[in-house]
């Protein structure tokens, strides 16, 4: 995918639309005005989308040096896109580079036990390096590579949308990344067209 120039002016957090984290992540480069951009322009983005998602429990400092974190990321949702689209084309996975990525993560299995004595496991992740923070992320997509029904990812119908999503719903048939904004952006387009006719 080709650069997306970092945006000067705010971004705000982009829907969560894609009724999987792995589709969330490629959602964060979205079109805001007519022009593709990076919602994640810092640590603290990056972070702040994490907590949203539920992938991290608390707020953590950014690891390591300034920028680390969006630099990494980035890394990661750059080799989410290449693996879902191929895996969407029904075309051979290159699965190294994610592969590499989840190696460098350091985590635990826990044993925990509730207030009613119950025993469950929690994998506990260190939060000392980028990859650190973003493991839970990083083991979402090889989960979804791996266990998802493909021929219910979809990319948005919206005419300028680049968004994905998992269609979950009963019938199998969402077309829109969300019917608040394209769906209803199709209707209008639909009346105006049958009434200019």
């Amino acid at each position: 995918m080709r650069d997306i120039p970092s945006s000067t002016r705010a971004v705000v957090d982009p829907a969560l639309v894609g009724d999987h984290p792995a589709l969330d992540l490629l959602n964060t480069i979205a079109r805001l005005d007519g022009a593709l951009v990076d919602v994640w322009q810092s640590d603290d983005d990056v972070l702040r989308w994490l907590l949203r998602t539920g992938l991290l429990e608390a707020k953590v400092a950014s690891p390591a040096r300034r920028g680390a974190l969006v630099a990494a990321a980035r890394r990661l949702r750059e080799i989410a896109r290449v693996l879902v689209t191929a895996r969407k084309a029904n075309r051979r996975l290159d699965v190294g580079p994610l592969n590499e990525f989840l190696a460098q993560a350091e985590s635990h299995c826990e044993l925990i036990r509730d207030k009613d004595g119950a025993l469950s496991v929690a994998r506990r992740y260190h939060h000392t390096s980028p990859n650190g923070v973003l493991a839970p992320l990083a083991e979402a997509v090889a989960e979804f590579l791996a266990t998802a029904d493909f021929q219910l990812v979809r990319r948005c119908e919206g005419e300028d949308c680049v968004l994905w999503f998992y269609d979950r719903t009963k019938a199998h048939r969402r077309r829109w990344c969300s019917m608040e904004v394209c769906g209803n952006r199709n209707k209008v387009a639909k009346f105006r067209s049958r009434r200019e006719a």
